[in-house]
């Protein structure tokens, strides 16, 4: 299970730092994500662009998480030579993820 089976995602940017929601579709896909999707899954599937640490939080009234993810723009929008400037292809990246403890 991935993480876009349960979930809807946006994502924005400040400087060199990503900022990705998740949100669940219902009360049984937030359950499955909020003990899931962790700091350190997320930190393993956004390796290969991002330099600092994954910050998680949780807005339960929502069912979503928030991860802020550091050194994830290439030095930002004015500096990076990436395609996606601004990092929106980021939250497509978070629903690719797959869940560890799903079948």
């Amino acid at each position: 299970m991935r993480v876009h089976d349960l979930a809807h995602g946006r994502a924005g940017d400040k400087g060199n730092t990503s900022n990705i929601s998740v949100i669940a579709f219902d009360e049984a896909g937030w359950r499955i994500l909020r003990e899931q999707l962790t700091e350190a899954v997320v930190a393993r599937a956004f390796a290969h662009v991002a330099t600092g640490p994954v910050i998680r939080y949780e807005l339960p009234r929502l069912q979503a998480l928030n991860f802020v993810i550091q050194g994830a723009l290439g030095g930002g929008v004015t500096r990076s030579l990436a395609q996606d400037a601004h990092g929106k292809s980021l939250s497509s990246l978070m629903m690719t993820i797959e869940l560890p403890g799903t079948p």
